[in-house]
């Protein structure tokens, strides 16, 4: 896959983890769609690296979809714990 495809991967994985983590978050709109790019690119390192699956040339392959969902829950996780709600 493209770097493009990395990016258009990340923002589809990051709305899917807002979605299924609602809430008020710290970085809005655009700091989880940063978290969801980054979290397809980590999802899919930790992926390639420890879990022996390499990441596909498929932009629909459910694994790499998986991978990257995962990693952006968890940098969502993560954000949400470092820097709590900045609407207080």
């Amino acid at each position: 896959m493209t770097i493009v495809s990395w990016i258009i991967l990340g923002l589809l994985a990051g709305a899917v983890a807002k979605f299924l983590l609602p809430g008020k978050d710290p970085g809005g709109f655009i700091g989880t769609t940063i978290i969801g790019v980054a979290g397809a690119f980590i999802g899919g390192w930790i992926s390639a690296r420890w879990l022996d699956h390499p990441i596909a040339k498929n932009f629909y392959d459910g694994a790499t979809w998986a991978a990257a969902i995962g990693g952006s829950l968890v940098l969502l996780i993560v954000s949400r714990l470092l820097f709590g709600d900045s609407h207080r």
